[in-house]
């Protein structure tokens, strides 16, 4: 089934996230317009329904991401109600507060549109989860702490701790209709599924308020009526709505744009997070994935035409999306439907509307707080392992409600950074490290010098680094490697898996060089990662503070395997050992598997081979040739590649000077698996397995000593390459 793919369920999908949308639309944008005067909230409930039904409408038909619904969300309403009664205690006129709220809401929703066209959604999943945990259970706390009042029936803008000091301006009306609506909103879905809990919470209320009124004659009435939203009044046409919010762009000062930089900021990201979190959830639900950018883009451009229109901002809304989801809507269609009936319910209902009490939307919204806050969070102090984050949560929880959501954005962004670089500090940038009895070069060494290695191989260690090198981490990299630097003589540090670096790291690996130098020791890098687009040019990086360089500065190996093969020889070069590659080519009897064979056994092998000589580069065979050929070694060095995709090819041995190689088509006559290429001129006997076959049948003790010596020789290689499998896949 394809995305537009019309389903049955779209229809009653988006009836049922209306009956969810509407009630909370009201009271947030109750929530927003009473924070600015307490007779504001009929014209705030028509911004809820005004948001509801244009960003239902709009974010779906941009988007195109089937499932979702957009509308006014708690942390809009926090924001924007936290940003007017700022402004309102710094004397603004409640006008001016108005014009500058709903600025913030155009400057968030351009900033959404250029976080999908910047391809930032993925970055924005990044947030740790502590902070915006921490945000969202702030939000929650704001919401529900302004919210009291309202549902004791005390007159707006009176401080919730007055509110408690004083019980005698308690409404019981208020205080009835709220409870009602938190019992309707909590204990209806434990009746029936069929009907949304918030439109169970509201008309409770609403039923309970009018069998009040029965006793109380003034509550019967609009007029002068504190305790209903009271009568819906339009602003005029579309066009004149459209036009007015043009003109408030011309009555913005440079002054007042800069003030509602960082609050914009802060909605955005919000929102953002708030669509993109109800967006994980529903891929899990619908088992597919959401364009994350471009549900942002449509977000942007939903919340832009709620400014146009004079509705508030909202976001990609978890309730009202798994109930639509859970109804059958699975197209962008269901959205679109459940935009049209929100216009279509607010002019069959919009004289009913004039009658919800403001104390029954103050129970719904203290419900929807009770949900947000994360209680889970107070786990975390029993685990001792996490009880710094509980820390970040509380204290973004506590600024956020002590001093400001704008302030907690700060915090948040703070302890972000920390969190980071816990993080980082906790783990080690070290992979893995091993020292040259462990893990060796591919260069095919002789007996007597494995022995020298193996004796001296404590004399140089390799590190292989992950991860970014800055300053929370190159220091505990110094101090991991402290007692190295006084007893090794070479460390070759692995550069393949680092992301970054930062200057305080090169002046720590600058420490490093001089420590070793003092003592005759070097230390060496490879695998400098510099043409990956994700990764910094780290090798030019150091270049350009001096750092690198065969005078002076670290020396650079473009592999570890290289690295690890200079090492060998500076090592073998200090025990005096005298290499044989300049000697002349060997002869049978000096191959080091034929040592010691007698006369007669060497005179038969002489027989079956042949001598060849290669340049630098010439190929004696490539993958996919045929051919029964072992090859020996007299003089010179072969490398054996393994060829990969895109044209590369894997280094797997060295072979150098009385060894081997070609043996398994020796062995079994099937074809190449890898490439043979001469690294300097080299000189080599060939043994053909169908000519030694010949010698062979006359003297079977020939091919019984030759395969011994082979399988001998095979099994060693084994046991090395299983030495050096262990050394690389530790953990």
């Amino acid at each position: 089934m394809t995305r537009d793919t019309v389903v049955p369920g779209d229809f009653w999908g988006g009836l049922a996230a209306m009956l969810v949308a509407v009630p909370s639309s009201i009271a947030f944008g109750v929530v927003i317009f009473t924070a600015v005067a307490p007779n504001l909230a009929s014209s705030g409930a028509m911004a809820g329904i005004a948001g509801a039904a244009l960003l239902g409408l709009v974010a779906p038909l941009v988007s195109r991401n089937g499932g979702f619904i957009t509308a006014p969300c708690a942390p809009a309403a926090a924001v924007l109600a936290g940003l007017a009664t700022q402004m309102v205690t710094g004397h603004v006129q409640p006008d001016r507060v108005l014009i500058l709220i709903a600025m913030t809401a155009l400057f968030s929703a351009l900033l959404q549109m250029m976080y999908g066209a910047l391809r930032a959604g993925v970055l924005i999943k990044y947030i740790p989860y502590q902070v915006v945990n921490g945000y969202l259970s702030g939000v929650a706390v704001i919401i529900a702490f302004a919210q009291i009042p309202k549902f004791l029936g005390v007159k707006s803008g009176t401080h919730l701790p007055a509110v408690l000091r004083s019980p005698g301006q308690w409404q019981w009306p208020a205080i009835v209709v709220g409870v009602v609506a938190i019992a309707g909103m909590a204990l209806g879905p434990r009746l029936t599924k069929l009907v949304p809990g918030t439109i169970i919470g509201l008309v409770s209320s609403v039923g309970a308020y009018f069998l009040i009124a029965l006793s109380r004659p003034e509550l019967r009435t609009l007029a002068h009526n504190s305790l209903v939203i009271g009568p819906i009044k339009t602003s005029g046409s579309i066009l004149q709505v459209v036009a007015s919010r043009f003109s408030l762009l011309s009555t913005i000062r440079m002054a007042d744009a800069m003030t509602l930089v960082v609050p914009a900021l802060t909605l955005s990201v919000l929102l953002s997070i708030d669509t993109l979190k109800t967006g994980v959830v529903l891929d899990a639900l619908l088992r597919r994935r959401h364009l994350s950018n471009r549900e942002l883009i449509g977000q942007g451009v939903a919340n832009l035409t709620s400014f146009f229109g004079g509705g508030i901002p909202g976001a990609g809304t978890m309730g009202p999306t798994l109930v639509n989801v859970t109804s059958g809507g699975r197209t962008w269609r269901s959205g679109v439907i459940e935009g049209l009936l929100v216009i279509i319910a607010f002019f069959a209902l919009r004289g009913a509307i004039a009658w919800v009490p403001i104390a029954g939307l103050a129970g719904i919204l203290l419900v929807i707080a009770w949900r947000m806050f994360d209680f889970t969070m107070f786990r975390l102090l029993l685990l001792p392992s996490a009880r710094f984050d509980f820390f970040v949560i509380a204290a973004v929880i506590v600024v956020a409600e002590g001093v400001g959501l704008i302030q907690a954005s700060a915090v948040g962004i703070g302890l972000a950074i920390l969190l980071f670089i816990r993080n980082q500090i906790r783990g080690s940038v070290v992979l893995r490290r091993n020292d040259l009895r462990e893990l060796r070069s591919k260069r095919r060494r002789t007996k007597e010098e494995v022995l020298i290695l193996a004796d001296r191989g404590v004399d140089a260690l390799l590190v292989q680094l992950k991860d970014d090198l800055f300053f929370g981490t190159a220091d505990q990299l110094f101090t991991d490697l402290e007692i190295d630097l006084a007893e090794r003589r070479f460390i070759l540090l692995d550069f393949r898996r680092v992301q970054s670096m930062d200057y305080t790291a090169v002046r720590l690996l600058g420490q490093m060089q001089a420590r070793l130098r003092e003592r005759g020791g070097e230390l060496l890098f490879s695998g400098m990662p510099s043409s990956l687009p994700t990764r910094q040019d780290i090798a030019n990086y150091m270049g350009q503070f001096g750092l690198l360089g065969t005078t002076g500065g670290i020396r650079v190996f473009e592999t570890r395997d290289s690295g690890l093969e200079w090492i060998e020889e500076q090592i073998l070069a200090s025990a005096n050992f005298v290499s044989t590659e300049s000697q002349p080519p060997l002869q049978v009897a000096e191959i080091d598997l034929f040592r010691d064979l007698d006369p007669m056994t060497l005179r038969l092998l002489a027989e079956s081979m042949q001598e060849a000589s290669l340049a630098a580069g010439a190929k004696p065979f490539t993958t996919g040739d045929g051919g029964d050929e072992v090859f020996f070694v007299r003089s010179g060095r072969i490398h054996i590649l393994l060829p990969l995709e895109g044209g590369k090819r894997h280094h797997l041995a060295t072979i150098c000077r009385g060894d081997f190689f070609g043996e398994l088509a020796f062995l079994d006559r099937h074809m190449r698996s890898a490439d043979a290429e001469a690294a300097t001129d080299a000189e080599l006997f060939i043994l053909s397995r169908s000519l030694f076959d010949q010698h062979a049948a006359g003297d079977p003790l020939l091919a019984s000593r030759v395969f011994e010596r082979l399988a001998r020789a095979i099994a060693v290689r084994m046991r090395m390459t299983d030495a050096e499998l262990r050394a690389l896949e530790e953990r």
